[in-house]
């Protein structure tokens, strides 16, 4: 098997059971993620709790399986903003030019200058720590990129034949963009919205560690992390478990990433 097959092979594997683990979290669990029995609690791994119980006796298991449905969710919702909002602006800065495109690049500049922690970590002081803030400010953190991808697209699409053929037969401007070049564009954008999937992933759980994601006691990877620091010493499953899954997590997208991308790449072909 060919190095990109077995990478595109492992990859849709881990991201695939990374979704189902999503999905079955949202609508079954082996135990209430949320119920706090302390007479179970700090339980190692083992009998009735595959993989131990918490400091509140929460079910290590369930409350993963929870988690990933969060992360699934945040992490789909953000990117399908940033991605309409990013190809949106990108098609219309790049087609219509003029003070159009200076004023959306001067503003799509300003964001990139920001690193997208410390940009969504600014948005969240004014959101508030809250699922929609997070989405909100996230979304908005990974827009500029995509403006500058999708822009870049389309100012080596908007003199090709087709494109002056569209404008001699009357077409309108917002005809052109729609019909003739955003389908031509969306190969990177789709190369794009992989690759940024993990990137928010792992920026949400970077959020809930620092306090500032999805408020307790609804689990995410990240605030499991933080609560088990004051317990590593007797507990290091609280630890290992949700860090597994966020590296086997990222792991999967990244080579899924990578087969989609070597899927788009003419160069790969054949490979």
């Amino acid at each position: 098997m060919r190095k990109h097959q077995r990478n595109r092979a492992i990859g849709g594997a881990l991201f695939a059971g990374f979704l189902l683990a999503a999905l079955l979290g949202r609508i079954w669990t082996p135990f209430d993620p949320l119920r706090i029995d302390l007479r179970s609690k700090l339980q190692a791994p083992g009998g009735a709790h595959w993989l131990g119980t918490d400091e509140f006796g929460r079910d290590v298991l369930s409350r993963l399986m929870a988690a990933a449905g969060s992360s699934v969710s945040i992490s789909l919702t953000t990117v399908c903003f940033a991605i309409l909002a990013g190809v949106f602006l990108g098609v219309l800065a790049g087609y219509t030019r003029g003070w159009t495109d200076r004023v959306i690049m001067s503003f799509n500049d300003a964001l990139l200058a920001f690193p997208s922690m410390l940009l969504a970590l600014a948005l969240l002081s004014i959101t508030g720590a809250n699922m929609y803030g997070i989405i909100l400010a996230l979304g908005m953190a990974y827009t500029p990129s995509v403006v500058r991808v999708v822009r870049g697209s389309v100012l080596s699409l908007r003199e090709r034949e087709f494109i002056e053929a569209s404008r001699i037969m009357g077409n309108s401007a917002a005809y052109t963009m729609f019909r003739h070049i955003l389908p031509n564009c969306m190969a990177p954008v789709i190369v794009l919205a992989t690759s940024m999937f993990g990137s928010v992933l792992l920026t949400e759980s970077a959020l809930s560690f620092l306090g500032l994601g999805v408020p307790p006691p609804a689990p995410t990877w990240g605030n499991m992390l933080a609560s088990a620091r004051p317990h590593m010493a007797e507990a290091v499953w609280l630890g290992i478990f949700p860090g597994l899954c966020i590296s086997l997590t990222l792991l999967g997208i990244n080579l899924f990433g990578d087969a989609i991308r070597d899927r788009f790449d003419p160069r790969m072909r054949g490979l």
